[in-house]
């Protein structure tokens, strides 16, 4: 199983190894055991989210306060988005930085957050279904986000702006020097 570290310490892209032939493929798309012993990583997952959404929907920054902060392992199983992490751990040198990735169900890519990181995606075909494990529990009170649109973190989400929907929730999100880590 192949795991590639981005340029951010803990965000990991999962490449699955694909068994095509005539009758279509297969492939594992996780492996407790094969994950823990290629990146260290060995979490129980406890929760899987499943989302639908349209073209130019946008959903994030999204993050969960500690104690109740999440990792997750997230995919694309129709359409194609282009999904974002920004870290937000405050003793991290690449604090505020982002990365984004393109998942789509044509390229099988997952991407791995560990704790610590805003988390967002953009839908780039007609539609998308995203599924994605989390390591611990949502809890409506430890709720947090960066806005979007956020001037600090000038994240081109690929969608011309006239175009994305952004729920009115995301829309009163703060910025990333707004926002208090405690």
């Amino acid at each position: 199983m192949p795991f590639i570290q981005t340029e951010i310490e803990g965000l990991v892209i999962f490449e699955p190894r694909l068994f095509e032939d005539e009758r279509g493929y297969f492939y594992e798309s996780f492996n407790q055991q094969e994950f823990h012993k290629a990146t260290g990583i060995n979490l129980p997952f406890v929760q899987d989210n499943h989302s639908f959404s349209k073209y130019g929907v946008l959903r994030g920054l999204h993050f969960q306060k500690p104690p109740h902060d999440q990792a997750k392992l997230i995919k694309v199983v129709k359409g194609e988005i282009y999904d974002v992490a920004v870290d937000i751990r405050k003793d991290s040198p690449s604090f505020g930085k982002w990365l984004g990735f393109h998942l789509s169900a044509e390229n099988k890519k997952q991407l791995y957050l560990p704790r610590g990181f805003a988390h967002g995606f953009v839908v780039l075909s007609d539609v998308a279904e995203v599924l994605y494990k989390c390591d611990n529990f949502y809890s409506p009170q430890s709720e947090g986000g960066i806005i979007y649109n956020d001037s600090q973190l000038h994240i081109d989400w690929l969608v011309p702006k006239e175009k994305l929907i952004v729920s009115d929730k995301d829309l009163k999100l703060k910025s990333l020097k707004e926002i208090t880590f405690e």
